[in-house]
């Protein structure tokens, strides 16, 4: 339900791009928009994992640095059926962790130090399932489609503000009605590719962690890792690199109170305590 979901609110996306090329340029602009929307889609999917890595100051690491993760990133991989990714450590107390990269061969599994400290081995275990989940799944193609778009409307809608401002100034009828559509579209796009973009995000996590707490055998560790992760992620300092614009790669939005404040639609990640109840039922139903 999750897929077909994802699949219906990546075809709105792509409808909404295309619309508003179409009200700035008619055909023309609609062809244009596409084109635009697919450069910087090929382009931040073919560099994503470079340009987030070195955004976070992550480090990637061989096994003799951090032997035990290490091995425990190489388990859960061969347990996934997946090639094993680069593994990289962040330098913050923060407990976070997120997967990026172009495709499994090329995918990147990224912990903090905090999150090292914090969650014991079993609980480690569901967060890189989850992770690993992402790479399965090609979440990370899906994602970075949808962040890339919401930008491409954005900053058309942003064209449109100061074309607007220094446009025509004819008063006559029809451009007082075209005027007001441009200001809609400035307006409304922006947020309506923003709800969307959350949507695919939340619909991912959901799949993530079910299929994560398969690879790491039970559904218990990363419901207790999340609860950890969430706790942090409320009452203790933010992750001083975290954006808007990244923060639906991490397995709980790492900005300070994010889990309280940004709630239902405008969130990038669906509610901890969902999440949790559902892991637990899929434990009772493994009966682990």
């Amino acid at each position: 339900m999750n897929t077909i979901k994802t699949a219906a609110l990546m075809a709105l996306m792509m409808a909404l791009v295309m619309a508003i090329g179409g009200a700035v340029g008619g055909r023309s602009g609609m062809t244009i928009a596409l084109v635009i929307a697919l450069v910087m889609n090929f382009g931040t999917y073919w560099f994503c994992d470079t340009m987030v890595l070195k955004s976070y100051g992550a480090e990637p690491i061989e096994r003799s640095q951090a032997p035990e993760l290490y091995g425990l990133v190489e388990k859960l991989a061969a347990n996934a059926g997946l090639p094993m990714p680069r593994v990289a450590i962040i330098n913050s107390d923060v407990p976070n962790a997120f997967a990026t990269g172009r495709n499994p061969d090329n995918a990147v599994v990224a912990v903090t130090t905090g999150i090292m400290r914090v969650l014991d081995y079993n609980e480690l275990a569901g967060v890189i399932g989850h992770e690993l989940a992402h790479v399965k799944h090609r979440d990370i193609l899906i994602s970075t489609i949808a962040a890339t778009m919401a930008s491409v409307i954005t900053y058309v809608a942003n064209m449109l503000q100061w074309a607007a401002i220094f446009g025509s100034n004819n008063d006559d009828e029809d451009n007082g009605g075209s005027f007001i559509g441009t200001i809609a579209t400035i307006i409304l796009a922006p947020i309506a590719a923003s709800l969307i973009q959350m949507a695919i995000s939340r619909s991912r996590e959901y799949d993530a962690d079910k299929t994560g707490a398969e690879i790491c055998g039970n559904p218990n560790f990363l419901a207790s890792g999340l609860e950890k992760i969430e706790y942090y992620a409320t009452h203790a300092a933010a992750m001083p690199q975290a954006t808007q614009a990244t923060a639906h790669m991490f397995i709980i939005n790492p900005l300070k109170g994010a889990g309280k404040m940004l709630q239902g639609l405008f969130s990038t990640h669906p509610d901890t305590q969902e999440r949790i109840a559902r892991l637990r039922q899929q434990a009772a139903l493994m009966r682990v």
